[in-house]
């Protein structure tokens, strides 16, 4: 996944839902087209290729949440969705972990010589 780029589509207030995952856990996720058929009723139909999560019965879940996150981390967002945060709508970009580290590490560094220098 790519780090730092503008997000394309800005996400607002409303479009943060709690969903119920396949797993038996609510989630917070940014609505799209895949949580809206799912929510009308729909069902993904998938093969399950991991049967990772005991708490998942893949014969009645109504898609399989491994692949639609796997589906969501390449792009491919009509088969999937992304969990996120309640704050996601304000986020301006993508950041990795490792540039956010950073970020605070420099920042962190900053203020101790500020301070030092009072």
């Amino acid at each position: 996944m790519r780090c730092g780029y503008k997000i394309q589509r800005s996400a607002r207030k409303e479009d943060i839902t709690i969903i119920q995952s396949p797993v038996g856990l609510p989630g917070r996720a940014i609505n799209n087209a895949f949580l809206e058929d799912v929510k009308a009723g729909q069902k993904k139909p998938f093969h399950c290729p991991w049967k990772c999560l005991a708490t998942c019965d893949f014969r009645t879940a109504p898609y399989c949440i491994a692949q639609a996150l796997v589906n969501a981390q390449q792009g491919r967002l009509d088969d999937g969705f992304v969990f996120a945060g309640a704050n996601a709508y304000r986020a301006t970009k993508i950041t990795s972990v490792h540039e956010i580290f950073k970020s605070l590490t420099e920042e962190y560094a900053a203020s101790i010589l500020q301070l030092q220098a009072n």
